[in-house]
């Protein structure tokens, strides 16, 4: 259906790169192509993780909404050598699926502490580092982001909120040396999409599962943004299905 491939991913040896949300799905796979790449990986994942994919990295248990679980990878990170060079905002929620109607206005908050509080706690906790390095600050995005999608009140809001929270980071941090980009995901083969596939409630949840794409596919855009290659990226809002993407993918 989409018609994507995984983009070469150019040797990361000597980058230092925290994953946030790294137990599973694209999170995992971008660890394990960081790693094979050369970079040293620091993964924290919450809950149940593979841990065979995160083999090579520098893993814990992480927590974006608790500040003590935050400082505490941070403090590992500062201990391994002082630098950090990209900070992957991955960690994300879709719950709870459900019209707006029947939601309660408390059972919204957690997609906020994650996708936007957790992506501003951890991205403050980590900017003494990334000054440092001037480097990337290097967002999960989605196109719900900007689309509506029946039953995604809590994740299309959250989401565009952490869209904006990234305009916003790149406004003012970019003067101090550090970049920011939002890149959008396509519907990937994720426990989140079973999530939405069980709920039934847009046409992502139509998608069959075999027309998703490979989370290897937005794993290697993400990782050739955090490459030297990228750089030369001057835009912060950008997509795995982008043209200039595209044009990379071995089809």
């Amino acid at each position: 259906m989409f018609n994507l491939a995984p983009v070469p991913v150019p040797d990361l040896s000597g980058r230092v790169i925290l994953v946030t949300g790294a137990g599973r799905g694209i999170g995992a796979a971008l660890v394990r192509l960081l790693v094979d790449r050369g970079a040293s990986v620091f993964a924290g994942f919450y809950g149940a993780a593979d841990m065979e994919a995160l083999k090579g990295a520098v893993t814990f248990p992480l927590d974006v909404t608790d500040s003590a679980s935050v400082a505490a990878a941070v403090g590992q990170v500062t201990a391994f050598g002082g630098r950090l060079d990209v900070l992957v905002n991955n960690a994300g929620i879709i719950a709870p699926i459900g019209h707006l109607e029947h939601l309660t206005s408390d059972s919204l908050l957690p997609a906020f502490e994650v996708n936007v509080i957790g992506l501003h706690r951890m991205t403050v906790a980590c900017l003494p580092l990334l000054k440092q390095s001037r480097s990337l600050i290097l967002n999960a995005g989605t196109g719900a982001a900007t689309t509506a999608m029946e039953g995604w009140t809590a994740y299309c809001t959250s989401k565009a909120a952490a869209r904006m929270m990234s305009l916003m980071m790149d406004k003012e941090l970019s003067p101090q040396g550090v970049r920011t980009v939002f890149c959008g995901i396509p519907p990937t083969d994720t426990m989140m999409q079973g999530e939405i596939r069980g709920a039934g409630l847009n046409p992502i949840s139509q998608i069959p599962q075999t027309s998703l794409v490979h989370p290897d596919v937005p794993a290697s855009v993400l990782a050739w943004i955090a490459s030297d290659a990228g750089r030369g990226l001057n835009e912060v809002l950008v997509d795995v299905r982008d043209d200039r993407f595209k044009a990379m993918m071995p089809l």
